[in-house]
């Protein structure tokens, strides 16, 4: 298997594909049912914009998901980023003061 792709990638292109094709399907079934060609024409270039408004929404979640991925996958370095038990030395304490202590 070349140039095999992730399960989501897979499911965006079949969704962009189904939209595609309904974008065919759809005028060509209003002409069969009488519908004016200017009103299917109207209509096949509505679902091709909203078609194609939703391929790039598609696009673009799933390139923010990989890169929340990755962001996860990487190992957490720096001040900024410390975890576990010892992690906030020093400083300021909001407790409250004892009398005498």
């Amino acid at each position: 298997m070349t140039g095999h792709r992730p399960p989501s990638d897979d499911s965006t292109t079949d969704v962009v594909r189904w939209a595609a094709f309904s974008c065919v399907v759809v005028p060509v079934v209003l002409v069969w049912y009488g519908t004016s060609l200017a009103g299917a024409t109207g209509t096949a270039l509505g679902l091709a914009a909203v078609t194609a408004v939703c391929r790039i929404l598609l696009r673009q979640s799933e390139r923010g998901a990989a890169r929340l991925h990755a962001e996860e996958r990487e190992p957490r370095r720096g001040r900024h980023h410390r975890s576990g038990a010892g992690a906030r030395r020093g400083g300021r304490h909001t407790g409250g003061t004892t009398p005498g202590g």
